[in-house]
């Protein structure tokens, strides 16, 4: 059974997810501010955050940050604020995923099961395959990612959009197209995410993020590895 902390200050919201997740067969824990969450994250095990942004005492964006200083958990962001540098900033600093406020339950059950599926397939990835770019090496089995013998460290989502452009070199993908494969939903909700995501990517593995070596944009079509 998989365990699911829902981070919100107001407890009517973490109440209806509450609900929702258990009939899904969830374990729940709750916790109504970001510094509660970390003493429950150390405590116990738990395979996905559900995370509201505004909250008093350690608002969602630091208690992020904290948590992606050791652990790449999913985190899925949830805010009252739709501006998109709102969204930006959530993703920047570690979020797997945002949804705004107010927002159906059911859309967010369908977020929570495709990180989790997601979590559970690199877990369950073949151990053999180890993909090469230049002095890039994946890892699918172990979840791991070395850039000249140095380990980077990404979250589930980057390390997912990372290892669909490497397993399809000089294959030119459309975000939209990597929104669909990679979060397993219609592309309808991507808006600029995928785009942050490469950006993070790049910071990570690139000696120059301005001038990529590995990911490269194909400007008004997509993104791509070379071969």
């Amino acid at each position: 059974m998989n365990t699911v902390l829902v981070v919100d200050d107001d407890s009517e919201i973490r109440d209806v997810v509450h609900v929702y997740l258990r009939n899904e067969g969830y374990r729940v824990l709750e916790a109504e501010n970001g510094r509660r969450a970390l003493e429950i994250l150390d405590a116990d095990k738990v395979e996905l955050v559900i995370l509201d942004v505004m909250m008093p005492d350690m608002d969602g964006i630091r208690t992020c940050m904290k948590i992606r200083e050791t652990s790449d958990i999913p985190i899925i962001m949830l805010s009252a604020k739709q501006e998109e540098i709102d969204k930006i900033t959530g993703l920047s600093i570690g979020a797997d995923d945002y949804v705004a406020k107010p927002f159906s339950p059911l859309e967010l059950i369908a977020r929570v099961k495709a990180r989790l599926r997601r979590s559970v397939r690199a877990v369950e990835a073949d151990s053999g395959s180890i993909i090469s770019v230049q002095d890039l090496k994946i890892d699918p089995a172990r979840h791991l990612v070395f850039v000249k013998e140095r380990e980077v460290t990404l979250t589930p989502l980057e390390f997912a959009i990372l290892e669909l452009l490497a397993s399809h070199k000089g294959q030119v993908f459309h975000a939209d197209k990597i929104y669909e494969k990679v979060w397993e939903e219609p592309s309808g909700y991507s808006d600029n995410t995928v785009m942050v995501h490469i950006r993070n990517i790049r910071e990570k593995i690139e000696e120059n993020p301005r001038e990529p070596r590995y990911i490269k944009t194909v400007w008004g079509v997509g993104y791509k590895v070379e071969k």
